[in-house]
Order: structure tokens, then sequence, then C-alpha cells
């Protein structure tokens, strides 16, 4: 295929060596297959801003720090460099999420760094060797789908002790290898601790992946992890292995006994799906 612009600078340099296929384009970035040595990777191409479908960018760089105080001076008088600042900011971002998730033991796909504003990083694949399918694409038991969610419980909770929230989660940046979920498209995640819109953002990751594996398992539609999660990590009290219940109960209402009750065996089943995974995973 023709070389597309922003990645002839890598061809050139020999950080690839040829541009395979495009692989697909989104609202915020085209990725492409590319070939380094041997071995098939991602390029992720960032589209510029006035091309970009992301339209509430501020909303999800509150509490980012900048790196250096001109920077965060110029974004204040979004004059020309506070609007380079914020491209950066944005391109920079996803990086950054990758290593920090990666370190913390989520899922995501490995990044291997940042050349000429393009990301590259590992090509997620199935058992043959095609690009994974995203968790849409894939029909799934029950059984199944209650593994499943509570592994990405898992993933979201360890998202947010390093203090990032996804802020864009959903069945569409999941994809599905032979291993099971990997979580994909990270430029607007958001700082959980500094963002006025955190919990609101983070309740709608939460609810997106209980939605998408409710419909396989309609047990799962009445759990509540957002709030129990949100609550556990205000009063800095969450961690990975912290047990969850999926259950929380407002004080500043009557609680609901049998609604409760419900969804404690629910949550049983869950418990046990998670523990079959565990050991299949071998963790």
């Amino acid at each position: 295929m023709k070389t597309p612009k922003p990645l002839q600078p890598l061809l050139d340099e020999g950080i690839i060596d040829r541009v395979v296929r495009q692989l697909k384009s989104g609202k915020e970035a085209s990725v492409y297959v590319v070939a380094c040595a041997d071995e098939l990777r991602c390029a992720k191409v960032y589209k510029d801003a006035e091309h970009r479908g992301f339209h509430k960018l501020a909303q999800y760089q509150e509490g980012r720090k900048s790196r250096g105080s001109r920077d965060a001076r110029a974004k204040q008088r979004r004059g020309r460099h506070g609007r380079e600042v914020e491209e950066a900011e944005w391109k920079n971002a996803e990086v950054d999420a990758l290593y920090r998730l990666a370190n913390a033991g989520v899922r995501v796909p490995t990044p291997y760094g940042v050349h000429e504003g393009v990301l590259l990083m590992e090509l997620v694949s199935d058992a043959d060797g095609r690009p994974a399918p995203r968790i849409n694409e894939v029909s799934m038991s029950a059984e199944q789908a209650q593994s499943w969610h509570a592994f990405m419980i898992l993933q979201i909770v360890r998202c947010l002790c390093v203090g990032l929230i996804h802020g864009d989660l959903s069945e569409y940046n999941v994809l599905v290898d032979q291993n099971g979920p990997v979580i994909i498209d990270l430029p607007q995640a958001v700082n959980a601790a500094g963002n006025n819109n955190a919990f609101a953002m983070f309740e709608r990751d939460v609810n997106n992946m209980r939605d998408t594996f409710a419909r396989a398992a309609p047990e799962l539609a009445e759990t509540q992890y957002a709030k129990e999660i949100w609550s556990l990590y205000e009063a800095n009290l969450l961690t990975p292995e912290r047990p969850l219940t999926g259950i929380y109960v407002d004080e500043a209402g009557p609680a609901d006994v049998a609604a409760v009750l419900e969804t404690i065996e629910a949550e049983r089943e869950i418990a046990e799906a998670r523990a079959r995974y565990r050991a299949e995973m071998g963790d």
C-alpha cells in the first residue's frame, strides 16, 4: 500500500520496515499494521484536533500536569502555543498510560514508544495470528461473560489504583486474544484525583462493561461495582486484592433487602467464575 505521510519518517529512520495495511480508522486516530524485522506491530497515527471526533478534550485533560510552567501558562492563554501543547499532551497521554498500566499488571498492548508523533505498540492477535476481534464481535456463554466481566472489573480496579480512569471504555475498545480481554485506546485517560468529572467517567466505564456482559449473563445487570469501588477508592481502601461484592447500599435511603439478596447470590456465582478464570490463567 502507499505509505501514509506520517509513517514515512519511521521508514526513513529504519524504525519500521514496511507498512502492511490499514487496520482501522477511528474518531481520533488511524491504526496501521507495520512490519518491524520479523514482527508485526501497530502504528497509531493521531488525527489533528480539527479532524478528531473527540470534542470534549478539555474535560478529559483536566487534572493532567504540564511538563513545565511555561506550557501550563500557554494552555491557559489558549493561543497557538497552548494548542500545540495540548496536542502534544494528547498524543503522549496514551503511551504514558500504557507504560503505567502495563507496570500495574493491566492487560494493555505492549508500547514500543512514540516516534515522530506515531505510537508503536504490540499488535494484539488471536490464536491464528490475525488481529484480535473486539469483544462485541465475540459470542460468549453466560459463564464466559461472568468470567470476563470479573476480569475486566479487576483491570479497572488496577487502573484506578495507579490513579487512572480509561474514560471511554466500552465493548468497542476491548479486544479478545487467546488469553482473554485486552484494553486499548487510552489517549483520553483521566487523572482520577484531579478531574472533577472523574467519578462520572469511571461509573460510565464500569457500567458499559456491566451492560456488555449482561447481554449474555443477565444477572450482572443489577450489580453496582462502580459505586462500591469508588467508595473504597475515596476511603483509601482500594487494592487489587480487595474483595468486591458488586453491592452498594446508599446510606441515605432504605435498603431493598430482596434486591440485595439477589445480588449476593449473583455475586456468589461471579466469584466462582473469577476463581475458575484465575485457576485457568495460573494466577
